[in-house]
């Protein structure tokens, strides 16, 4: 005999647990739906179960399940890990086992559904295995229907075009077909490698039901959506998926596409229950059967857009439309929504609202059943229908305990298609699957309403967490793309007089985020309103049509040649995803607007009103952030500007024959002054003024005593004042300032430079560390004597001391932010200070600044958290001749 060809495998080992009984069934079938052997798929996963119940649970070890697809059908084995364990034996014509007794069944089973099977034992394992033959499929008909007058065919176009789309296993588009392209506009290079999604129109709610990529990984599927063509409208199609597998074992997905209008070219025909079915069941045992059932079928979607889209395909088919749709009510059913249609350019209607009540552009068949035999008779009677080609349609309300909750329309091209009969059918049906209709949309809401709490909650902490104004407005747009809209754009308004500023923008697709710019910088912006809620904002989807148009027309030699063509790819591609509904939400903080937060669709796509609740919530929140934001950068920017203010003026002034190096660090963050100061001025000729305190405690009052010090000491200098003299002058004048007072450490110098090289220094040190001189043999003392500090008494005894600086020597001035910086119980200190200054011998005033820093920075791991200065002077050596 021929051995069989081995064309798929497949293999999987299951834990000795009980739930691997239930992974196994699935692996099997997962496996069998994915080559394509629907057929056997019921027999083999009701033998694997018996024989990994046997392996997992009786004999309680591992089982191997292995799947190898040849030729003829399909072998199955599964092995466990207990050899000893030997099957019964039967007598010929001897049952083993009972067919009603709990165990032992697996073989009997293989024996009844399988063409062929086994039992082989290892030294390891024992496999029992079995092959499953797939029936054979002889040529003939599948299904068809009866002969039909010509009038009542399908209608299509003279030329039929037949999309052939091929999406790989990364959903990019492999092969696009010329019907493709005629029907869309695209040409092959312009969409092989992007992905499908680009392009395909899906009519899904995030969250719920299935999208397109999921639909692209099904072994098979159909239905409805859209596809955007070239010039940035829809096209309506209608699909049919097929995924399949090369020669080489990889996997792809076959699309097939019509028109909608042209469904029947593809649409599969519509299965009538089996004899078997649950209805002719129940109505075989005498039961009635469930009405809900009999018209969605069995099981019903457990998803609200899935029974809603089951609900409008099967009144279509009941009644036998060209169309049909199903539209929501809010709660104060003053509005309804469109959530689910077929035959319908699904796409551009879903979640289009209009109102109830009757009047000019409003739904006025909601409330009752309704008839429309010829609906250009009664033009606007069905706002959904207008330009659709739909002629006569019958609507019934969908209502629960009396309250309308819905409508359910079914529509044809022809005109008097329907009667009051049918719409008594169909209000049967409405009425059946109201209720369940209602508990899916409440159960939807509750999920959206617990994710709307938890999305406000984050955004809330995000925009708590910052100050910055840039990075608010960052934040808002994040927050809302792609969770709320496909493109958002802010504005700002920086007074009642000022004109709304765009001040950040932000796309799903981040190459359309430049020319969705440039679109929205020709576009007046919207007018800053305080009115709370979304309001519909047209202008930017209308220049965008307006500039593809253009666009278009350039390219067809139709306008003006001379204007510069940007390129249609750019302007139909913004186009395409600014075109849907934008709306505009006020950002309003301490009743004044500050802001318009604008959110936008592409094309043909609307808000659910859900999100657009979501949206106002998180506006009132971004719009007292960034407000808070604003009035932060203000304050920080008046704080640092009146802190500079108390600061000497850049550059220092050069002291002839003098080396001078500052370094400042005021703690706390946005200070840049604090209770330390420094300050270095010239008096008068030949002659200069330097000084370095510390004013207790840090902030804004230790930086108003350190202004009051610093211009005080260079007006009463420039006085002619001594040393002592200013100082004691200083102290009256804290002390004037009563309980705003603060003690202040102080040591002022006066500097002669001398002819011959040297320096010659006047210094009072009032309560301040003692400045230290190194010298250039590599000594270091301190160059002063201690004095009272200033702020604390009233009669000051003051006197200064006289030092002078030969060439080489250096003067260091700290404050104690320097020496009593910590680490656990461990202190720099006046020692560590004087350690750290005799390694500077011969090092510039720069240098040595630079290396105490330095030393301070290491000492401890945690940053400083106290204000520090540092002023070094030196007379530099005479250079050699």
């Amino acid at each position: 005999m021929r051995r069989p060809v081995i064309t798929a495998r497949a293999a999987a080992t299951f834990e000795p647990v009980g739930r691997s009984v239930a992974t196994a069934r699935a692996f099997v079938r997962d496996t069998l739906q994915g080559w394509g052997c629907a057929d056997i798929v019921d027999d083999a996963v009701v033998l694997t179960s018996e024989l990994v119940t046997n392996a997992v649970v009786h004999a309680g070890t591992a089982a191997d399940v292995l799947c190898l697809r040849n030729d003829a059908g399909v072998r199955i084995s599964v092995a466990d890990r207990y050899p000893e364990r030997e099957i019964p034996l039967q007598n010929a014509g001897q049952v083993v086992v009972h067919p009603d007794r709990e165990g032992g069944r697996g073989l009997l089973l293989c024996g009844a559904l399988a063409a062929r099977w086994g039992v082989e034992y290892t030294a390891a394992q024992k496999h029992v295995w079995f092959q499953l033959d797939l029936p054979d499929r002889p040529a003939g008909t599948r299904s068809a229907g009866p002969a039909l007058p010509v009038d009542a065919l399908p209608v299509a176009d003279t030329r039929v075009r037949v999309a052939v789309i091929q999406i790989d296993r990364g959903g990019c588009i492999s092969f696009w077909n010329e019907d493709a392209q005629d029907l869309f506009a695209y040409d092959p290079e312009q969409v092989i490698g992007k992905p499908l999604t680009d392009f395909a129109a899906w009519p899904h709610t995030p969250g719920t039901g299935t999208g397109i990529a999921e639909a692209l990984q099904l072994s098979r599927w159909e239905g409805s959506y859209g596809i955007r063509g070239a010039d940035g409208r829809v096209v309506p199609v209608y699909a049919s998926h097929l995924r399949v597998r090369d020669a080489d074992g990889e996997a792809s997905t076959v699309c097939l596409l019509v028109r909608d209008h042209e469904r029947a070219i593809l649409q599969s025909p519509p299965r009538t229950p089996a004899p078997d079915s649950a209805s002719q069941a129940a109505q075989a045992e005498g039961r009635p059967s469930d009405p809900f059932e009999v018209f969605i079928g069995s099981p019903a979607p457990d998803d609200l857009d899935g029974l809603l889209q089951r609900t409008v395909e099967r009144a279509r088919d009941m009644l036998d439309g060209d169309a049909a749709y199903l539209l929501l009510a809010t709660d104060d059913e003053t509005e309804l929504e469109v959530r689910a249609s077929t035959g319908l350019p699904s796409a551009r209607q879903r979640f289009a609202r209009v109102p109830v009540e009757a009047g000019s552009g409003r739904y006025g068949s909601a409330r009752m059943p309704a008839v429309h035999e010829d609906l250009t008779a009664v033009p606007g009677a069905v706002p959904l229908l207008s330009g659709t080609g739909m002629r006569s349609v019958v609507t019934v309300p969908l209502k629960v305990e009396g309250r309308l909750t819905g409508s359910l329309g079914v529509a044809a091209e022809s005109a008097g298609r329907y009667t009051n009969e049918e719409a008594l059918r169909l209000q049967f049906a409405a009425d059946r699957i109201a209720l369940a209709v209602e508990r899916a949309r409440l159960t939807e809401l509750e999920k959206l309403r617990r994710g709307s709490l938890s999305f406000l909650v984050e955004a809330s902490d995000l925009l708590a967490g910052t100050l910055d104004r840039d990075q608010t407005l960052a934040l808002m747009a994040q927050m809302t793309v792609p969770t709320l809209a496909t493109w958002c754009a802010v504005y700002t308004v920086a007074d009642q007089a000022s004109e709304p500023e765009l001040s950040y923008v932000l796309h799903e697709d981040e190459d359309r985020i430049d020319g969705l710019k440039t679109l929205l910088m020709k576009v007046d912006p919207p007018e800053p309103v305080p009115t709370p809620g979304a309001r519909v904002w047209t202008a930017p989807s209308d220049a965008a049509h307006d500039a593809a148009l253009r666009t278009s027309m350039r390219s067809l030699g139709l306008g003006n040649s001379a204007r510069p063509s940007t390129g249609p790819g750019t302007t139909l591609a913004t186009a395409s995803a600014v075109g849907g509904e934008t709306v505009v939400l006020p950002l309003v903080a301490r009743n004044r607007v500050i802001g318009m937060l604008t959110l936008g669709k592409p094309t043909e796509e609307h808000f659910r009103q859900e999100i657009l609740e979501l949206a106002e919530d998180l506006s009132r929140r971004a719009a007292l952030a960034l407000d808070n934001a604003r009035l932060y950068s203000e304050r920080t920017a008046i704080s640092q500007s009146l802190q500079r203010s108390l600061l000497p003026p850049e550059p220092l002034p050069a002291v002839p024959g003098v080396e001078v190096e500052v370094i400042y660090r005021a703690a706390g963050e946005g200070n840049e002054v604090g209770g330390d100061f420094y300050d270095l001025f010239p008096i008068h000729d030949g002659a200069y003024g330097f000084a370095i305190g510390d004013v207790c405690g840090t902030g804004p009052e230790a930086a108003a005593v350190t202004g009051l010090a610093r211009h005080a000491l260079r007006l009463l200098a420039r006085e002619g004042l001594g040393g002592p003299a200013v100082l004691e002058r200083l102290n009256a004048a804290i002390l004037d300032e009563g309980a705003r007072s603060r003690f202040l450490t102080l040591l002022y110098g006066e500097l002669w430079p001398q002819d011959d090289g040297s320096a010659l220094l006047k210094v009072v040190c009032a309560g301040h560390p003692l400045p230290l001189r190194l010298r250039q043999d590599g000594s270091v003392e301190p160059a002063a004597e201690p004095q009272p500090l200033l702020g604390v008494m009233d009669d000051l005894e003051l006197y200064e001391q006289t030092v002078t600086l030969d060439p080489g020597d250096v003067l260091l001035c700290v404050t104690d932010g320097v020496t009593e910086r910590r680490e656990g119980t461990r202190m720099l200190g006046d020692d560590g200070l004087t350690d750290v200054l005799t390694t500077c011998t011969g090092l510039t005033a720069g240098a040595v600044a630079t290396r105490v820093l330095r030393a301070v920075e290491r000492f401890a791991a945690e940053p400083a958290s106290d204000d520090m200065a540092i002023l070094a002077l030196r007379v530099p050596e005479p250079q050699a001749s």
